[in-house]
């Protein structure tokens, strides 16, 4: 029994050795930045969220005028510091995209039906302040302050010679994939300004075909990368899943994945991949939770050096450049 416990005590203890985060060490200029997840946008209550539910009608009380992906909103996320501000697309019936995050217009927009089923002139007269409410519809503050505010990515683009994007596909059409790279090599200088891409897997998969150093991740991918390690990843092996990507990790399960945070970050980084740090994974939570809040700040470990997603980045951004 004693030689089984010895033999058990001696493969633990390699195990904590060879995914020991300090053995690592910290980098040694690291740098958190940021990701803004559409831009700086009204924050709703994620009571009871599914993913049918139209979160414009149940914001909080605004703190700001903004609308999500729009571009003043995505404006006022660089300037509180974010590094990338993600946004969404819809292809619509005159073969342009569409930045918008719902699968239809009627939530956020005085208008109705599929957003993929219009042109891009027909979306461009919509409000898309239209149906906000924080008050169960007694009120609409942002009515009418949105008309004409839905952008093309061509505009975006235009629009912020020093941003950089991380462009969402909603859709799981190959094609979308085929669009973005048309639309990357006809303005070549614009490939600089999409960081990244993500989403379903058939056209972030098309996309990582044709545009070189994309390293977008589709949503197989994200999961597998995660599984394939927790599965693997003691041995210091890393999955083919993880390699030459984005690899996303939720702030309060980082803590499994292997030799996290310094020993996983420099085996990431030999693969080619970086981090996303998100917020607190919870079952049945449809969004993309971020970290959002002062208090989340601590799921950030000493010495990260990656990327931290947030939906509220004018409060984490200026709070990050204090620190």
């Amino acid at each position: 029994m004693r030689k089984v416990l010895v033999v058990v005590a001696v493969i633990v203890g390699a195990l904590y050795l060879w995914n020991a985060s300090w053995i690592a060490g910290e980098p040694g200029d690291p740098q958190i930045r940021t990701i803004a997840h559409r831009g700086v946008h009204q924050a709703f209550s994620r009571e009871g969220l599914t993913s049918d539910t139209c979160t414009a009608e149940r914001i909080l009380p605004p703190e700001h005028a903004f609308i999500e992906n729009t571009i003043p909103s995505m404006r006022a996320a660089f300037e509180a510091g974010a590094d990338v501000v993600e946004l969404d697309v819809h292809a619509t019936t005159d073969g342009q995209f569409a930045v918008i995050h719902d699968w239809t217009v009627d939530c956020r927009t005085d208008g109705e039906g599929v957003t993929r089923e219009h042109d891009m002139a027909t979306l461009k007269r919509l409000d898309v302040g239209y149906g906000y409410t924080a008050d169960g519809g007694k009120t609409f503050p942002l009515r009418g302050t949105g008309v004409g505010q839905m952008p093309e990515l061509k505009e975006v683009l235009e629009a912020f010679p020093d941003g950089r994007f991380l462009v969402n596909f909603k859709s799981r059409e190959a094609r979308e994939g085929d669009m973005l790279a048309a639309v990357l090599t006809e303005h070549p200088e614009w490939r600089d300004r999409v960081w990244s891409a993500y989403g379903g897997d058939a056209p972030t998969e098309r996309a990582n075909e044709q545009i070189e150093g994309l390293n977008g991740y589709g949503v197989r991918q994200m999961k597998g990368c995660l599984m394939d390690y927790l599965k693997l990843g003691w041995s210091g092996y890393v999955p083919e899943t993880c390699r030459n990507t984005h690899v996303m990790v939720p702030g309060n399960l980082a803590w499994l994945a292997w030799g996290w945070p310094h020993r996983f970050r420099a085996r990431m980084e030999a693969a080619g991949s970086d981090i996303i740090l998100f917020g607190p994974y919870s079952k049945g939570d449809p969004g993309t939770r971020g970290i959002d809040s002062l208090e989340e700040l601590k799921l950030i470990p000493a010495g990260f050096d990656g990327y931290v997603w947030t939906n509220r980045i004018e409060v984490i951004g200026p709070a990050l450049a204090g620190r």
